[in-house]
């Protein structure tokens, strides 16, 4: 496996690769979900590449950004024994040469969900992907749909400028107990982490928004929002107080079923 901190390098290297190239983009913390993305892309793809890099563009709270989980001697370990061939360790130089002079916006679907409470979070999220896209120039790119809002602007992003790497979305995979898997999980209490297990639950089972957004609250979780969108009911929520909130975010086939034929599912 290819370790690369010099995006020059990976430039040069790039330009000898030949095959289908997979690639997933990651901020590391790397667990079960983010393995069934490196799962999916070594079964399809000759090659397959990770980047692991925390955006710091797409936080807007500092302290969000500082008390992000680093593990990055596990991620490296896992991500050998995946079969990945490449990961790509940029710094913040690298990516923001210009300083985040230049940067990807939306004006619709970004400003809504995530986007209502995290002003400029999807800015610097279609950003750095756009550079990481360009920088690969992989055939496919695997997104948890976990992250359904960033799968979703992600995809339209790479349709509307003609972007020739396909996004690939993969099913979100859970812990028993229904808990979407999440680099932030690591970062909950006991009574938090036995709280979170009930979000999936009692998000899938309301018979509305406004009952899902109710059940939440009576159980004991800030809720920013529930909120149905398409097919699919998608809800977060704060677990914990100061310091040691944690935002958690989920989503739910809603009725009818879920029917995109450019969603990929892709088992753990």
């Amino acid at each position: 496996m290819n370790v690369l901190r010099c995006m020059a390098q990976w430039r040069e290297l790039r330009t000898s690769l030949t095959g289908r190239i997979g690639f997933v983009p990651t901020m590391g913390a790397l667990h079960q979900g983010h393995l069934s993305l490196l799962q999916a892309s070594t079964a399809d793809n000759d090659l397959t590449v990770l980047s692991i890099y925390v955006n710091a563009t797409q936080f807007n709270d500092p302290n969000d950004f500082a008390k992000y989980p680093n593990a990055l001697e596990d991620d490296l370990a896992l991500a050998e024994a995946a079969g990945v061939d490449v990961v790509l360790l940029p710094d913040y130089e690298q990516m923001y040469a210009d300083g985040f002079r230049y940067r990807v916006t939306e004006n619709e679907f970004s400003n809504q969900l995530c986007g209502t409470d995290r002003p400029g979070h999807f800015t610097g999220v279609l950003t750095v992907v756009m550079k990481l896209l360009n920088l690969v120039r992989a055939d496919r790119a695997y997104f948890g749909l976990k992250d359904y809002q960033q799968y979703t602007l992600i995809r339209d992003m790479c349709a509307t400028f003609f972007m020739p790497t396909e996004i690939v979305g993969c099913n979100i995979v859970r812990e028993a107990d229904g808990l979407a898997m999440s680099s932030r999980n690591r970062l909950l209490g006991p009574e938090s982490r036995q709280l979170a297990g009930r979000f999936n639950r009692l998000l899938a089972q309301a018979a509305s928004d406004e009952q899902a957004c109710l059940s939440l609250q009576a159980a004991g979780m800030q809720v920013a929002y529930v909120k149905s969108v398409g097919q699919r009911r998608c809800g977060a929520v704060v677990l914990g107080e100061g310091a040691d909130a944690v935002r958690l975010i989920d989503n739910v086939p809603v009725d009818p079923p879920l029917q995109e034929s450019d969603i990929q599912e892709a088992s753990a």
